[in-house]
């Protein structure tokens, strides 16, 4: 009964939270023509782009308009530095839990940073728009959206400790999913047509199909076994169970989203400048369907493995390995080992990053067939983390139900 009132407050917690930030975004800041804003948004790919991610924040410019996006670029640069900085992967190796409270400091502070500029570069593109622009304004603006952004990272942070599922994401979550009913109203099918009523289907279908390569994604999993010092000695049950677990995409969703987010910047620079050959040139590369898909899936690719080298390093697995007596099956300890995991994390990153392009292709695959672009609104990125998300949840709350279930045995 305990464990179960837990999980309550648990759900409760992150529902409080979740609407507390959502109608943070509704709090407009004073002094600005929201109604041109809506109207600029359609031309800038950019700011059209966070917006999916916002909640819709950069069209309404609310107090939590930057929403969790400056707290996720900062966990992004931290654990970049992480990599190249020496003392300060030590501090996460060796110090332990004070090593990890201070790298949560160095991420918060980043996300301040983040924020001011991210503010300072709204204010000069919101310039035109509004009433009054002066330097009092500019002050006010900054501040209020950092501050708006340092709230919404208190609240990530709450919802990771004290409330259900991975704080960050779940906001994330919440602000697509409302997206969708204004990408669906959008879209209007007459079904008295026998023609639109095998298009609806045909796009019906498209998605489960979007949705379980999403899933297999999420999912898939190459299965390292593993064997220890112990088990080796005495020749028997050499059939382990062990095994080192490595996703078919180490970066989730993160590589299309850089890729999308790269591809959106050329068309950005067009809007905002007058070199004619510069331009002429990048419109040529993205307008040649040819060009735009080699130039998306090597982007796809190249942050595919980025990201995959970030997160995994095969030379702390094999000193994992070494520390705990244990080893890969006919693999022998140290270099070998290392090329070995080396190569199965090359080849994994390298089909996870197909099956990313193939996804990512899905809602141009429905709109040359139906001329329909209705995922286009919504985005297989945004498919992606709502998927990812939603499984990671319902783990969570699984594994208390267990947990729930193993006390009543033991009791």
């Amino acid at each position: 009964m305990e464990r179960t009132n837990k999980l309550s407050q648990k759900i409760l917690i992150t529902i409080i939270i979740l609407f507390i930030s959502r109608m943070g975004i509704f709090i407009p800041i004073p002094g600005i023509n929201h109604q041109e804003i809506n109207a600029s948004l359609e031309k800038n790919g950019i700011i059209n782009f966070l917006n999916i991610f916002s909640g819709g924040g950069f069209a309404t410019i609310g107090i939590f308009s930057l929403g969790i996006i400056p707290y996720i670029n900062s966990s992004i640069i931290t654990q970049l530095l992480l990599k190249v900085i020496p003392q300060l992967e030590n501090l996460q190796k060796d110090e332990g839990e004070i090593g990890k409270q201070k790298i949560i400091r160095i991420t918060r502070y980043f996300t301040i940073i983040w924020a001011l500029i991210q503010s300072l570069s709204i204010s000069l593109w919101i310039k035109p728009y509004t009433f009054n622009w002066n330097p009092s304004f500019l002050i006010d603006f900054i501040i209020t959206l950092t501050t708006g952004s340092a709230i919404i990272m208190w609240f990530a942070e709450i919802i990771t400790e004290y409330g259900i599922g991975n704080g960050p994401s779940l906001l994330i979550f919440q602000n697509i999913i409302s997206n969708i009913p204004k990408s669906l109203t959008n879209h209007t099918i007459n079904y008295k047509n026998k023609y639109n009523i095998i298009v609806s289907l045909s796009i019906l279908v498209m998605c489960i199909i979007t949705l379980m390569i999403n899933i297999l994604i999420q999912e898939s999993k190459r299965k390292i076994s593993i064997i220890s010092a112990k088990q080796l000695g005495e020749l028997t049950n050499l059939n382990s169970q062990n095994y080192i677990p490595l996703k078919l995409s180490q970066g989730g969703v993160m590589p299309i989203v850089f890729a999308s987010a790269a591809i959106a910047l050329p068309k950005y620079i067009i809007f905002n400048t007058n070199n004619k050959q510069f331009n002429q040139v990048i419109n040529f590369i993205l307008s040649n369907s040819i060009s735009y898909l080699a130039l998306y899936s090597i982007m796809i690719t190249t942050f595919s493995y980025f990201y995959s080298s970030i997160i995994l390093n095969p030379e702390d697995i094999a000193e994992n390995l070494q520390k705990m007596g244990a080893s890969i099956p006919n693999i022998r300890p140290g270099i070998e080992t290392i090329d070995y995991l080396k190569k199965i994390i090359s080849k994994l990153t390298f089909i996870g990053s197909i099956f990313l392009f193939i996804i990512a292709q899905f809602p141009f695959i429905i709109f040359s067939i139906t001329k329909i672009n209705i995922l286009q609104g919504l985005g297989t990125t945004s498919l992606l983390i709502l998927v990812g998300v939603a499984i990671d949840t319902a783990k969570q709350i699984q594994t208390y139900i267990i947990s729930k279930q193993y006390d009543n045995m033991i009791e």
